[in-house]
């Protein structure tokens, strides 16, 4: 297809432009009437508006140049227009590739051509190198001829021909802003020249002398019609996301006007009769807080908050995010309602994958950058849990950590982009910072900064989104980053709600280690099966300790509920430390260690401790996860046995523990909080040593974890349970184990059968202060080799209690 008659740099026939001349005698500077110039009379090769006419069907033409426009390849154009080695190769000669007959002597009529149409093949090869270089050298040329059996000279019109056609595209597409622009130029003339032709006193509602505004309250008015613009945009975002008519808010203060929302306001002596006061209302429109906008219905979607980002505050990005996250409700809505093929059941009817490839054309957000893994997954349960409770329960930071303690390593809430009216969750968007960790020192914290939005969709049916703030970015500067993601909770008769999760992560895979590769993958690590398995544990737990019959607690111990809560409360402690030490979460300032003749799959990290509950000097903490050929059931029943302690416990193995206090969280036992007692003396000659544990398991995985009660603190831990005494002042530093289900490459294809059979996935992580926990102590290579053979002893006990010999 030749374009060469259609638009020339030297003048064409068939080509003409657009003009729109400024009426010199019109008081506001009116834009007359566009009309068309011919090609023959332009003297530049300036853009075209003609081009962007609309088509006799009424079509706009940049509807027909979307799709094909692509502004990289337009750069690159751009960049080598002028290249002295293509002689002109830009300009169209009339040759397309196409075999001409020659043309005789007599001036007989020229035959008509034989045109030559390039395959498939050849044309998505070309298309492919076009990509790339729009200007092929000679040598370039010569290979593709060979390569795709054409002539030199039919691949050297081809590239002639597509340059020109990508020039053309990019002149319609300038000449369609242009036109835009110049509309919008002649619309806001027309408005200008009636609100001055009509004058209106803002005071007393008469007409007023024009002439004597000034330059200033001029622009005052015109920035007043744009506010009242983006007022009442907003009003449309707010109806959207609260998801019903605004009607019933209270209306913003209007201001007398025949000018639609332009009041000039001059006195009837041609002065302006404007104050200060009014000045400043009209220059803001409307205004967030107290004060003469607080009734208009926007409130409830912009109240301020204490510490919020600059970006934050400029109305324009509260649009662009105020958008993305009404998209990713839109978005996690239809996720949760389609079916296959877009979600793929797993062989052992466990959590549904997600089908990328259709996944890109089922979004309207997000693009899949190269580099990056997709981890997609999404599953259902039933949860003992009213749909209202979990939602506040995800809207605040401080409680979405404690329910998700071994996923949230930290979370914050940077600030509040909309609230929902009268206090409630409906329609709340807010920016939050958080880092997400998987227990194994061989998987880097993901930090996110994300959207979280709720709404509710009907009596009962609440949904929670989040989408990182970052989603379009390029690959290169993401580590990872969250598509839109969360549930879908409704309320069920029984007490129970049923909650459909969606997790939809794409993270870069370099940092982790081979090992857990394809746990990621599978979703195990962060999916939608561990959120949920998370969830239901914790809900579970807490409805039963609320019981008021526990058959497994020991009648003699006599525990109040405040001697539990405190318990609880010293238990929650533990655990975030343990995770901070085996994960380096910025919860604690850790400096990682880097030592010789040390495996990589072993991280050293150390901290100066001196906060209270800890004792003081040097921490050391090391951990590794190894994998372990038994299932993860035997191996958390042999590791939380306190009876089987002493076979890989080197401070208890000479010394008997007796359990002193249980609080158990389920009926099986398997998730509890535990207070030993050690007779005996310990390596400082203490008697009496108390052990303090506490075990959680679930379908994602099994926990752990213990710390020894150092004699200072003894007392105090003896007040805790059994007056319910503050714990904050129980000095522990935490070891444990994390048991994760091992998965193989074929559970990742969907051919496993998900069970643990065939071995788990060991993390051990420990935690020892140096040189007996004096304030002056300092690190020392003896200490760092003490904390690691500390680890490798561990494991190699424990392998020798299962009778599990290592493999050649």
């Amino acid at each position: 297809m030749n374009f060469g008659g259609l638009i020339s740099n030297s003048g064409g026939v068939g080509g003409s432009r657009v003009v729109a001349e400024i009426d010199p005698h019109s008081s506001g500077g009116a834009i007359a009437q566009p009309h068309f110039i011919p090609n023959s009379m332009q003297t530049s090769s300036a853009l075209s508006l003609s081009i962007v006419q609309k088509n006799m069907d009424g079509h706009n033409e940049l509807d027909l140049i979307a799709e094909s426009f692509d502004p990289g390849i337009i750069g690159r154009l751009r960049e080598e227009e002028f290249d002295q080695s293509r002689s002109g190769s830009d300009h169209f000669d009339g040759a397309s590739g196409d075999d001409q007959d020659p043309v005789d002597e007599d001036d007989r009529p020229r035959r008509k051509k034989k045109y030559h149409r390039h395959t498939p093949s050849q044309i998505q090869e070309l298309e492919s190198f076009f990509k790339e270089c729009p200007h092929p050298d000679e040598k370039q040329r010569l290979d593709l001829s060979r390569r795709l059996g054409l002539e030199t000279k039919q691949v050297k019109f081809w590239f002639q021909n597509r340059r020109t056609q990508m020039k053309t595209q990019l002149e319609r597409h300038e000449n369609i802003i242009l036109r835009q622009e110049n509309d919008k130029l002649r619309a806001e003339n027309g408005v200008m020249k009636e609100a001055m032709s009509n004058p209106i006193c803002h005071n007393c509602g008469g007409p007023a002398i024009p002439g004597q505004i000034s330059f200033d309250e001029h622009q005052l008015r015109i920035e007043n019609a744009r506010l009242n613009d983006e007022l009442s945009r907003i009003c449309t975002l707010a109806q959207k996301f609260l998801g019903r008519p605004i009607s019933n808010l209270a209306a913003p203060r209007s201001l007398p006007s025949s000018t639609a929302g332009l009041d000039l306001a001059m006195g009837i002596n041609g002065m302006g009769c404007l104050n200060a006061g009014a000045s400043n209302q009209l220059s803001m429109g409307f205004e967030l807080g107290d004060g003469v906008g607080s009734s208009s219905p926007v409130m409830p979607l912009m109240k301020p908050v204490m510490g919020m980002p600059n970006d934050l505050q400029h109305m324009t990005d509260r649009h662009v995010y105020l958008e993305l996250a009404g998209e990713a409700m839109d978005e996690l809505v239809r996720m949760v309602q389609a079916d296959t093929p877009l979600w793929m059941k797993s062989s052992d009817g466990g959590s549904e994958t997600l089908n990328v490839e259709l996944y890109r054309t089922f979004s309207c957000i997000s693009t899949r950058q190269s580099g990056l893994v997709t981890d997609a997954s999404r599953d259902s349960c039933m949860v003992i849990i009213n749909s209202l409770a979990l939602v506040e329960t995800m809207m605040d930071a401080n409680r979405w950590t404690d329910m998700f303690p071994t996923l949230v390593a930290r979370a914050s809430t940077i600030g509040m982009i909309s609230s929902g009216p009268n206090g409630t969750r409906n329609g709340t968007i807010q920016m939050m910072h958080a880092e997400l960790q998987m227990l194994s020192p061989l998987v880097p914290v993901r930090p996110l900064k994300f959207l979280r939005f709720s709404k509710q969709h009907a009596e009962g049916v609440w949904a929670v989104v989040d989408v990182s703030i970052d989603i379009q970015q390029d690959a290169s500067s993401v580590n990872c980053r969250r598509l839109p993601s969360g549930f879908i909770v409704q309320d069920m008769p029984n007490g129970y709600s049923k909650v459909t999760w969606i997790e939809h992560l794409e993270y870069n895979e370099s940092g982790v280690h081979q090992l857990l590769q394809p746990l990621l993958r599978s979703g195990i690590g962060f999916g939608a099966q561990r959120w949920l398995a998370t969830l239901q544990r914790e809900c579970e737990s807490l409805t039963f300790l609320m019981s008021s019959t526990n058959p497994n607690e020991v009648p003699r111990a006599g525990l109040s509920m405040n001697s539990k809560k405190s318990m609880l409360r010293l238990a929650q402690r533990m655990m975030q430390s343990f995770c901070s030490g085996v994960c380096g979460s910025s919860v604690r300032q850790w400096d990682k260690l880097c030592i010789d003749n040390v495996s990589d799959n072993v991280r050293v990290m150390v901290r100066q401790s001196l906060e209270v509950g800890e004792p003081s000097g040097f921490v050391l903490s090391a951990a590794t996860s190894v994998w372990m050929p038994v299932s993860r059931s035997r191996l958390f029943d042999f590791l939380r046995d306190w009876q089987l302690r002493g076979q890989w416990d080197i401070l208890v193995s000479c010394r008997p523990l007796q359990a002193m206090v249980q609080v158990d969280k389920d009926h099986g036992g398997g998730n509890s909080v535990s207070l030993f007692n050690a007779k005996g003396l310990d390596a400082n000659n203490n008697n009496n040593m108390l052990m303090f544990q506490e075990t959680r398991t679930d379908a994602s995985g099994s926990i752990v974890v213990y710390a020894p009660i150092t004699s200072t603190s003894s007392d105090i831990m003896r007040d805790v349970v059994y007056e319910g005494g503050d714990s904050t002042y129980v000095e522990l530093l935490p070891s444990g184990f994390a048991i994760l289900p091992c998965v193989t490459s074929d559970h990742v294809k969907g051919e496993g059968n998900g069970s643990d059979d065939g071995g788990c996935l060991l993390t051990v992580g420990f935690q020892i202060v140096c040189d007996g926990g004096q304030p002056t102590s300092k690190l020392t290579m003896h200490s760092v080799k003490t904390v690691i053979d500390l680890i490798s002893s561990t494991i190699q006990k424990i392998k020798s209690a299962l009778q599990i010999n290592d493999g050649p």
